[in-house]
């Protein structure tokens, strides 16, 4: 990849995630495979201990509901939910921002499965999803616990922006998916926040994970997994969605994801459509293949309903962008989720006067993983990302951003 293309792309404007987690390279490397989960599954059903001190209660309480400093899910009442606030950094004010936590406890003892939203503040269709997955749990018939974290980055959320605002050097916005594991005495609100998530609410009351998010504003994307497929527990946890692509792809470091990973939980992101709103259908695809995980590791009985392979999944290893080369007005020639050919023409660009200033086509045979919704374009800004299965093994590439 060339200097001038590392210069001008910058990742966070893409996806996640996340796709935030989207890389610039044309040739990601990783294996891919299709898992058989119920198969599988057994490979991880002992729960791991919490190395949690203790749920600590500040004293406070807002509109009913007891905030915490830390949390301690073993600490709580068997067969109920508990609504909670925990406690994360302060605001220029002093006062706290105060992340919402619904703690669904099972009768029984199991796995604890966590699931995140909001880390990202534009993306309201992974929020409703964990709403949804909580509001179908019971308690009284579960084994284990489900700690749904919804509004991880609350500035970012109020304000309804990818971003977190940070005073620090005058207006200044901070990508919370690039701060985990986080810093409790950082040099940011955001870092500091994440710190304080991580290690007082996260790292101690999980053994799994799920981070959802959504595209961000401005570039939508397909209904699609992304996670390190050579874990087993996230192989088994992506195929048990019924979505038609999987990005088999570590990414790098700093997002939570991976934050987790590092210390043993394995975890991946489920990427849910558009930002800034609602998707029934999409959300309903996220829905179903969560409470498959849940019934997968036991935490609640049923059948396992719709999978990977009903979806005819498609996994690829590698995105190829595809890069606007002028300014313009721009018209998409391919959809979401479509099959598309090397050297195909996707994206055609027009000036004010409506000529047509610049056509685009991919370099690779794959799927359509993600479009630049917004019509105007700069120069340097991605149109697309075209999943697809490269052949090289080599993933030592360092990802601009």
């Amino acid at each position: 990849m060339s200097d001038k293309l590392r210069e001008t792309l910058d990742r966070r404007d893409f996806m996640i995630a996340s796709i935030a987690t989207v890389g610039v390279s044309t040739a990601l490397a990783l294996n891919a495979g299709v898992a058989n989960a119920q198969e599988n599954a057994a490979s991880s059903t002992a729960a791991a201990p919490s190395t949690s001190q203790g749920t600590v209660y500040t004293g406070d309480s807002i509109d009913g509901k007891r905030v915490v400093s830390t949390l301690d899910t073993g600490d709580l009442e068997p067969g109920k939910k508990h609504l909670l606030y925990f406690q994360g950094a302060q605001m220029p004010t002093g006062q706290r921002w105060n992340v919402s936590v619904i703690v669904a406890k099972g009768a029984q003892p199991g796995k604890r499965m966590t699931l995140t939203s909001g880390v990202h503040g534009d993306e309201m269709s992974s929020i409703h999803t964990v709403q949804t997955v909580m509001n179908m749990l019971d308690p009284a018939q579960m084994s284990g616990t489900v700690m749904a974290v919804l509004d991880i980055a609350r500035p970012a959320v109020e304000s309804m922006q990818r971003r977190w605002p940070n005073s620090g050097r005058g207006a200044d916005l901070i990508d919370m998916n690039r701060e985990w594991p986080g810093n409790e005495n950082g040099i940011s609100a955001t870092s500091r926040h994440a710190g304080l998530l991580f290690n007082r609410l996260l790292k101690p009351n999980s053994d799994l994970a799920i981070d959802f998010h959504t595209g961000t504003t401005g570039f939508e994307v397909a209904a699609f997994n992304i996670g390190d497929r050579t874990l087993p527990d996230v192989k088994i946890m992506t195929d048990l969605y019924p979505v038609g692509q999987i990005w088999d792809d570590p990414v790098y470091p700093s997002v939570l994801h991976n934050a987790l990973v590092d210390v043993g939980i394995p975890c991946f992101t489920p990427e849910i459509g558009a930002a800034r709103v609602l998707d029934p259908d999409m959300i309903a695809l996220f829905v179903e293949g969560t409470m498959n995980v849940l019934k997968n590791y036991g935490i609640v009985a049923g059948p396992i309903g719709r999978t990977a392979a009903d979806a005819n999944v498609f996994i690829g290893n590698s995105a190829f962008p595809i890069i606007a080369t002028e300014g313009g007005f721009v018209e998409h020639l391919v959809k979401l989720d479509e099959e598309v050919k090397a050297g195909q023409k996707t994206t055609i660009q027009r000036n004010t006067f409506g000529e047509v200033v610049a056509e685009y086509t991919s370099a690779v045979d794959g799927r359509v993983t993600g479009l630049r919704s917004d019509v105007t374009c700069d120069p340097g800004n991605p149109l697309a990302f075209i999943l697809f299965k490269s052949a090289s093994s080599d993933s030592s590439e360092t990802y601009p951003e």
